[in-house]
């Protein structure tokens, strides 16, 4: 399909003449106040990297019981990714966004003052809501307010907001248990570190409750709910008024002959089954989880002091995990818009299978002495360490940020929002399934054989991409199909 061709059938204005009239300064300003969510995403999702001592000996919980505190979060993330959508589209993007950001502060004070298991995982389940909400909402918005030439950099920003999130936190909980001796001591006030850990994420989300006054609604949400005027508003604002008209009429003859956005339109009327859009969709976010990437996120200093680090060198080795990791978010930022986003995908995947299985080796070697404590022989620690930094590489490089590019960006207008829902729920689902198990998984086949299931799925997501995957770069959000 040719995307310029395309776009005069439509009467779209030529790109030349949109780029000219951009108001790129106001552009990239909405997008970052709305990557706020996907910074809080990342310190949300992050900062329970260096609670886990704390949570257990505050609560007294066992490995299950773990296990379900940490991944807690991830059933409201799954809840939160599945209703936005379908809200966003009655209420609107902005409107679902503030939802978000107030329960990042109820979330943030509640999960520091639980006293026991049942409170803590309320509060958690109150933050995972606004984490899914964020994840699905911020790239949806972003794909909606940004010019196709550089949609993709733009909504790359919120994987460097998220692992700029997740690097903050592994930073504040390092210098926080650096400064009260362990993420179990008191800190200040009398409270425990892991307290405070918490705590920290009320700056960020107060500064995106306040920051998202000053952002316009989504034009297309605008046209769809009848709008005209104020997407022509918006639109004027960011693309000039000649331009802002022509994208109106665009948005408006891709909506003519289409109902409200429903979750029923998900089945394809001909067949009578979940459309192949769907289905793509739901593989792509269930193989960003299956990787096993936020093992190394919400387990990372789990994982190091499992192989012999102290508690001090795990969470230094999450600091250093996070520089790395939005290094090559910013190399995918370059990347996306020139390579495009298949390529960068498959990149990803080749990439992650060899460090994976790399890491899987180093792990096969590891002994256990009498006390339960895991030490690798010889150099395999520094292979093991070098492995996955460059799996965290690869993955921050490719599937980290165009998952969710392609998400914001793929389905039809009709569908966005009921496609990002059931590929949100599946994704949130999926990095559920894969937290929870990994500490009964850690107990039974090992760190091998954990990082060995994770292997596989790398290896077989190399297929799923080349076969089932297709491009996205250049088009406007009008000419997606499916």
């Amino acid at each position: 399909m040719n995307p310029t061709s395309d776009s005069a059938v439509l009467g779209q204005a030529p790109d030349a003449v949109v780029q000219s009239e951009t108001n790129h300064a106001l552009v990239i300003a909405i997008s970052t106040v709305a990557t706020i969510g996907g910074f809080l995403f990342g310190f949300d999702s992050g900062v329970i990297n260096g609670t886990v001592d704390g949570l257990q000996a505050a609560f007294n919980s066992d490995t299950a019981g773990t296990g379900f505190n940490v991944a807690s979060m991830l059933l409201g993330c799954a809840f939160g990714a599945f209703f936005a959508g379908t809200l966003a589209d009655r209420f609107g993007r902005k409107a679902l966004l503030v939802a978000s950001a107030i329960f990042f502060i109820v979330s943030a004070w509640g999960s520091g003052v639980a006293d026991g298991s049942l409170e803590f995982i309320v509060y958690r389940i109150l933050g995972g809501l606004a984490v899914g909400a964020a994840s699905v909402m911020t790239p949806a918005y972003i794909s909606e307010v940004a010019p196709a030439a550089y949609r993709g950099r733009l909504a790359t920003i919120q994987q460097v907001a998220i692992i700029s999130g997740l690097f903050c936190a592994f930073v504040s909980n390092y210098l926080i248990a650096q400064f009260a001796g362990a993420s179990t001591s008191e800190f200040w006030l009398g409270y425990a570190a892991w307290r405070w850990m918490f705590w920290m994420e009320l700056v960020p989300a107060a500064v995106f409750l306040v920051g998202l006054y000053f952002i316009p609604e989504s034009p297309r949400f605008l046209v769809a709910s009848g709008n005209r005027d104020g997407a022509q508003q918006v639109l004027g604002r960011l693309f000039g008024e000649t331009a802002g008209s022509d994208k109106v009429r665009e948005i408006s003859a891709s909506l003519a002959d289409d109902h409200k956005p429903r979750l029923k339109d998900l089945i394809d009327p001909a067949s009578g089954k979940l459309r192949r859009i769907v289905w793509v969709g739901i593989g792509l976010a269930v193989f960003q989880q299956l990787v096993g990437i936020n093992v190394v996120f919400y387990y990372g200093a789990v994982l190091w002091q499992s192989v012999g680090f102290t508690e001090s060198d795990a969470l230094l080795i999450n600091v250093v995990s996070g520089a790395v990791s939005i290094g090559a978010v910013i190399a995918a930022l370059l990347l996306v818009d020139k390579i495009g986003r298949k390529p960068l995908l498959w990149f990803g995947s080749i990439g992650m299978t060899i460090t994976l299985a790399i890491m899987v080796g180093a792990f096969s070697q590891a002994s256990v002495d009498a006390s339960g404590s895991v030490s690798l022989p010889g150099a395999l620690g520094t292979v093991a360490l070098l492995a996955a930094n460059g799996y965290v590489v690869f993955f921050n490089a490719s599937w980290g940020p165009v998952m969710w590019v392609m998400l914001g960006e793929m389905f039809p207008n009709q569908v966005r929002g009921s496609g990002l829902a059931v590929s949100g729920l599946a994704q949130w689902l999926a990095n559920f399934g894969i937290t929870l198990s990994f500490p009964i998984l850690l107990a039974s086949i090992q760190l091998a054989g954990s990082y060995g299931l994770y292997a596989l799925s790398a290896a077989v997501s190399i297929f799923f991409v080349g076969k089932y995957v297709y491009e996205t770069r250049g088009r406007e959000l009008e000419q997606m199909e499916g």
